[in-house]
């Protein structure tokens, strides 16, 4: 069960954005993600709490931040209730899309996962429903996702597989690469991994 933390930053300008301290693990239905997010100085920002079945799809969100609160699952595309900190109002959002997406990074190893990419296969566009910090509030993107390449890496552990995607956002064009082992990201914008207590684990 990988155990660590990522380093969030502007992707622009590099500005710290705060920590997410994570745990997850592959399971008998899928894949599970918890953590919890902390500001610079180092106070509650959130949480995020992922589980996928094992086609990679979300039968399972709850996002906190300020305040905020999102439920989701994949049902009839992706559906949601957003409720606001008072708790007094609470809106359902449903969109044809694929998956959910945010600045965790556990969407990038769920989309990654739900897509099941090979190397040098057309790039698969994929339509992700993300929620924007820090209000959670819901906008619909589109991205296309290509696997550019997969190398083995000698750690201290043995080999480790890791996945180079090329990610484009249809909107306007602009590309960034991911780097993903097993169901850890080593690197992508504004996330850098700070600290990994295990070897991320390997899907079947």
């Amino acid at each position: 069960m990988p155990r660590g933390r990522y380093s969030l930053h502007d992707p622009h300008d590099r500005t710290p954005l705060g920590e997410e301290h994570f745990q997850c693990a592959p399971g008998p239905s899928g894949w599970r993600y918890v953590s919890r997010v902390t500001t610079p100085s180092g106070k509650d920002a959130g949480s995020v709490d992922l589980a996928l079945d094992d086609l990679g799809r979300p039968i399972r969100l709850e996002m906190h931040a300020a305040g905020w609160q999102v439920r989701g699952a994949a049902l009839d595309g992706v559906t949601w209730v957003r409720t606001d900190p008072p708790g007094t109002h609470a809106t359902e959002g449903n969109v044809r899309a694929h998956a959910f997406t945010g600045t965790s990074p556990a969407f990038l190893v769920a989309t990654a996962r739900l897509l099941r990419l090979t190397p040098q296969a057309p790039a698969t566009r994929v339509r992700l429903v993300a929620f924007t910090d820090l209000v959670l509030a819901p906008r619909t993107i589109d991205q296309s996702w290509a696997l550019v390449k997969s190398e083995a890496h000698a750690t201290d552990n043995g080999l480790l597989a890791v996945d180079e995607y090329q990610v484009s956002a249809l909107d306007t064009g602009e590309q960034h690469a991911v780097h993903i082992a097993g169901d850890v990201v080593l690197a992508a914008p504004g996330i850098e991994l700070e600290d990994l207590e295990s070897p991320p684990s390997v899907f079947p």
